[in-house]
């Protein structure tokens, strides 16, 4: 078994910690052998550090901008020149190597590429095109949730029969860190007493300017109440930049930047809400990192978050932000409202984990080998 793990490099993303994951729930089983590699020249040596123990790591060189240019018009050179011989590739993050014998699953994490290719940057707009051309040579394909599988069917009008739903597990919190909690401490403006948290990076597709302009409904008549806006800036940020600006209450409105995993820990830990204003996701782990902790969620419904939320958060219409100012009031100011819904929260987060992810992959892994004529 060779899986991808170059989403491992460098700083953290969903896709990465979805890779992370789903190795350290492969590496704890005694049925799969697995081997990561990383398709990079110079950084291949860094996943080493990275993967679980158990895990193999393939080291032989895979430039990836000449292998990448090849591999998006034709099936050469092979990914069995670079990771030997496994039954099964798995390619993390939308694309999939091509194959001499092995069989090959792709994981999708989301279609915004296909649903709304205005939210999206170039580089990842190239991703449909090599979801085709895998599914044309045979690859299967794993997605986070039911959503994303039933609009990988219609999108490209694959058999539903190779395509599988498995939902990851959740990424574990860094530990306490009085450190980490005094730095929060120092981020937060003078005053506050509460505060919301949106976790991701700024980009189009998080809406994080209806977030905006929630909060300057609600902040006015609750003094001591903050927004922090944790993540880096993507591409396409100028509207949450002009959104902040335009605030009445700028002043209470923190934008930390990249945030190492003790301050996110610490930022999660210590927020009354966490809010997620999404137009699109597959899956989402913020949340569920939140409900995990006993933070109370307040989303939009849109895309898997009702089928990975259930009836765990409070969820509105994406781009309503009257809607979302509504649903936070009720939280903030209600406190059977907030405890039922750390309590809904602390058992749908009991239901994901590594090892059940890891199962369901080996399951795939297994029909996908059978079906490419592999034992």
């Amino acid at each position: 078994m060779a899986v991808d793990a170059t989403p491992l490099l460098g700083r953290p993303t969903g896709v990465g910690a979805f890779c992370a994951g789903a190795l350290s729930g492969l590496a704890a089983r005694d049925d799969v052998a697995v081997e990561a590699f990383a398709v990079s020249w110079r950084r291949r040596h860094g996943i080493v550090p990275l993967v679980p123990p158990g895990v193999g790591v393939t080291r032989r060189a895979m430039p990836a901008r000449p292998l990448h240019r090849s591999w998006r018009h034709r099936d050469f050179p092979p990914v069995e020149w670079f990771v030997g011989r496994p039954d099964v590739v798995h390619g993390t993050n939308f694309v999939v190597p091509p194959t001499r014998r092995a069989a090959r699953v792709v994981t999708v994490h989301d279609l915004t590429t296909v649903r709304f290719p205005e939210l999206c940057d170039a580089p990842t707009l190239a991703f449909p095109a090599l979801i085709r051309r895998a599914l044309a040579g045979g690859a299967w394909v794993h997605t986070p949730s039911a959503a994303v599988a039933a609009e990988v069917v219609e999108a490209f009008g694959v058999s539903p029969d190779r395509v599988r739903a498995v939902h990851s597990g959740i990424p574990p919190l860094a530990g306490p860190d009085p450190a980490a909690a005094a730095h929060v401490g120092r981020l937060l403006p003078g005053g506050t007493g509460r505060y919301l948290l949106a976790v991701g990076t700024f980009e189009p597709r998080k809406d994080l300017p209806t977030l905006v302009e929630a909060f300057g409904e609600l902040a006015p008549a609750r003094e001591g109440l903050a927004l922090v806006l944790a993540g880096q800036a993507g591409w396409g940020a100028e509207p949450l930049e002009l959104a902040v600006q335009r605030s009445p209450v700028r002043p209470r409105i923190v934008r930390t930047g990249w945030v190492d995993d003790a301050v996110l820990a610490a930022l999660l830990r210590g927020a009354a809400v966490l809010v997620y204003p999404s137009l699109y996701e597959g899956f989402g782990f913020p949340p569920l990192q939140a409900m995990a902790e006993g933070v109370p969620v307040v989303a939009t419904r849109a895309g898997a978050l009702p089928e990975v939320h259930d009836d765990a958060a409070s969820m509105v219409p994406p781009r309503d932000h009257q809607a979302l100012a509504a649903a936070l009031s009720e939280v903030l100011d209600r406190e059977d409202r907030r405890r039922e819904r750390v309590e809904r929260g602390r058992r749908r987060a009991a239901t994901f984990s590594w090892d059940r992810c890891a199962a369901g992959l080996v399951g795939l892994y297994g029909e996908a080998a059978a079906a490419r004529g592999r034992p």
